[in-house]
């Protein structure tokens, strides 16, 4: 699981500030309807099996909102819920924890079904030596929460965006000029950077060995190609299987011998886990 560093901590203060700000606006005027100094107890129960993630921002949702909300934890970060499992409870007061129960369960709800998505794909080659990797599609201003969602359920990260490693796609070959143009420009561009080029025949594989790629991505492969280009290169570079990967897929592409598969859908093709936070008598 990635740790939440200050990067990560930074954008859930903003994510949520950002959320509280959509949702409470001028002011919560159903809360109003309560007492101002009236106190309640409620937990917080999934209805369905989960991945629980996002424990972080239920904290600083009431960090900002009311500081005198007291939370407790039933389960941990990572854990595996089961349906109707209680995750945390509340205590304070009532206007508090009815303005933040949406904002806080949106991120809940959200980011562990990355998780729980995540899980599924990494423990389906879990026996294998293949890694499951996302991608950057994710939804605009959550790239840090999901992939950190997705570390949560035991994939891995693909890089985090277009600065931290380079990959080399068709686009980019045409406009270089060529392959090994492209790759001899990157390692002058950003030398130590991982150099990843999307390839697709067997041909364009051996141009990228030779040129120096560190990973290649095989984009769209059949299966009999990927052990081929395997079989001929894996001593000298890492491959990385891509193009509209599903769990069906995942133990054949484990059994051509490709070191990764990135999956778009881990990030792409969001849900939301059903939870559900209920009033409790003190």
């Amino acid at each position: 699981m990635t740790p939440i560093d200050a990067k990560l901590q930074h954008q859930i203060t903003s994510q949520v500030n950002l959320a509280l700000a959509e949702d409470v606006g001028t002011g919560d005027i159903t809360a109003q309807l309560i007492p101002s100094d009236q106190t309640i107890k409620a937990n917080v129960i999934t209805r369905e099996d989960a991945v629980l993630c996002g424990s972080a921002w239920v904290e600083e949702v009431f960090q900002q909102l009311d500081k005198s909300v007291e939370i407790t934890w039933h389960a941990k970060e990572g854990e595996q819920l089961n349906a109707n499992q209680k995750i945390f409870s509340l205590k304070g007061n009532a206007r508090s924890i009815l303005t933040g129960e949406r904002c806080a369960l949106n991120f809940v709800q959200s980011l562990s079904y990355t998780a729980s998505v995540a899980r599924e794909y990494a423990q389906l080659v879990a026996d294998t030596k293949l890694t499951v990797l996302d991608t950057r599609k994710t939804i605009p201003g959550w790239r840090l929460a999901q992939k950190y969602a997705v570390t949560v359920g035991g994939a891995q990260n693909h890089r985090v965006g277009l600065y931290d490693a380079f990959l080399i796609k068709e686009n980019h070959i045409m406009a270089a000029g060529s392959i090994e143009n492209a790759i001899s420009q990157a390692k002058k561009i950003a030398p130590g950077k991982t150099v990843e080029v999307e390839t697709e025949s067997l041909d364009e594989v051996n141009q990228a060995v030779t040129a120096g790629a560190d990973i290649i991505m095989l984009d769209n492969f059949s299966l009999d190609m990927m052990s081929e280009a395997v079989s001929t290169y894996g001593d000298k570079v890492k491959f990385e299987a891509s193009g509209n990967m599903t769990k069906q897929d995942l133990l054949d592409v484990a059994k051509t011998g490709v070191d990764f598969v990135s999956v778009g859908a881990l990030t792409k093709h969001i849900q939301a886990i059903d939870l559900s936070l209920r009033v409790v008598k003190d």
